[in-house]
């Protein structure tokens, strides 16, 4: 047994991720190697390596003959019964190659084909690692700054921060750990290339499924986001359980998860509102914190005119429009926002605009028997109070409705004794 070679093949499969069968492919390669360069050539060449033992075994394949013409692929037939008493001419042999005889040249080549193939391999663990955790947030230390680029730690390989993927603002200093989104793992010669980033949307998105249990097992749904970077985030949920707030889940008592993410954003506001399948109730709750008079919302062209009252509008629109902005972008829905003073004589943001529809609506619906309709209601109703409609015709003018009013009020009894007592009084 060789137990230097399976030392050394368990520490590579442990430290580096390497499996021992591509460890064991190397080593017959690089052995196939230096016989080549031993003897010029190596197609008769076999190596055999005991898994369990580690044991290898390294021969040549040779023919019998009676005369030697080629010392690397033929044998001659004295030579050969030494190796095998049942030899004859034209049979093929094995003829053990020692390895130890191989020249400096040929032992630091093997040694350099099992040291490639070690690093190719140790490269593909890596890539196919971090190709895994691709559209996912990982911990990373930052190194340096190269140039305007930032070197992040991952662990067992680097990511690169670009300068178009870095908050402005943000300024990190060495040996500080912070959270990135893993935008792209490309795999060239050198290496898995790894670019991450800190203005990604999907990081937000992440770092709340993360926090939130309810996110992570599915009973809370992030539908929406949208985010400037290092500003503000508006984030829109929604809940599959009646009995679960998804904003509240999503704040944490006391706003102790939403706060966790807001520190590892250094400082990001962030909006969390009610997804609304209504476009209209959506465009409201993404406007928030303005309060909106109407909104006014097109699915089909995706847009939509609000009116605010005259002194939310400043807030609704927001700094430098981010307010609206983000509300646009979170919704899908091009927004137009106007005051209510602004939209009195604006087309498209008055009531009138839209009641032309519903006025021809309630026309066609009166003369198709609305009026008998409601007439049938009524007197339904008034059958179910205790009033019969033949008699109603000889009350007139108010006295008729004071009784009614009367009646309605008494039980049974009180109501007999006081028609019997209006009866006496209208014959004296």
């Amino acid at each position: 047994m060789n137990k230097e070679l399976m030392e050394a093949l368990d520490i590579l499969e442990k430290e580096k991720e390497i499996s021992k069968e591509t460890l064991f492919e190397a080593i017959e390669n690089s052995l196939i190697t230096a016989c080549k360069n031993h003897f010029g050539k190596a197609d008769n060449v076999k190596v055999e390596i005991d898994r369990e033992t580690c044991d290898f075994l390294c021969y040549a394949e040779k023919e019998v003959v009676e005369e030697v013409e080629d010392d690397v692929t033929q044998i001659s037939l004295e030579d050969a019964l030494k190796i095998s008493k049942r030899a004859q001419i034209g049979d093929i042999v094995h003829v053990e190659i020692k390895s130890k005889e191989f020249g400096r040249i040929a032992t630091q080549n093997a040694k350099n084909v099992i040291l490639q193939k070690i690093r190719e391999e140790e490269r593909s663990v890596i890539y196919n690692q971090y190709y895994e955790k691709e559209k996912d947030v990982v911990t990373g230390i930052v190194q340096r700054y190269v140039g305007r680029n930032i070197s992040i730690n991952l662990g067992k390989a680097d990511g690169i921060i670009n300068e178009s993927e870095q908050v402005k603002g943000e300024i990190f200093k060495p040996t500080e750990r912070i959270k990135v989104y893993i935008l792209e793992v490309k795999n060239t010669p050198k290496g898995p290339r790894i670019l991450v980033s800190r203005t990604h949307p999907e990081l937000v998105k992440r770092l709340f499924e993360a926090e939130v249990t309810e996110i992570k097992d599915g009973t809370v749904e992030i539908k929406s986001i949208a985010r400037e970077a290092g500003s503000r985030t508006k984030m829109a949920v929604w809940s599959n359980n009646p009995n679960v707030d998804a904003v509240g889940a999503c704040v944490g008592i006391n706003g102790t998860r939403v706060n966790a993410i807001v520190e590892e954003l250094r400082g990001e506001k962030i909006d969390i509102i009610n997804w609304d399948e209504n476009p209209g109730n959506l465009i409201q709750n993404a406007l928030s914190p303005a309060k909106i008079v109407a909104v006014f919302a097109d699915p089909d062209e995706k847009t939509a005119k609000v009116v605010v009252p005259d002194y939310q509008l400043s807030l609704a629109i927001g700094k430098e429009g981010q307010n609206a902005r983000l509300a646009a972008r979170l919704t899908g829905y091009k927004i137009d926002i106007k005051s209510e003073t602004q939209a009195k004589d604006a087309p498209g943001f008055r009531y009138e605009d839209y009641m032309d529809e519903y006025d021809e609506y309630d026309g066609e619906y009166e003369e198709d028997g609305y009026e008998e309709e409601a007439l049938a209601e009524t007197e339904e109703a008034d059958t179910e109070a205790g009033i019969e409609t033949d008699g109603a015709d000889k009350i007139e003018g108010n006295e008729g409705i004071d009784e009614i009013e009367v009646i309605n009020g008494m039980d049974g009894t009180e109501a007999e004794s006081a028609i019997e007592s209006e009866e006496e009084t209208a014959e004296e």
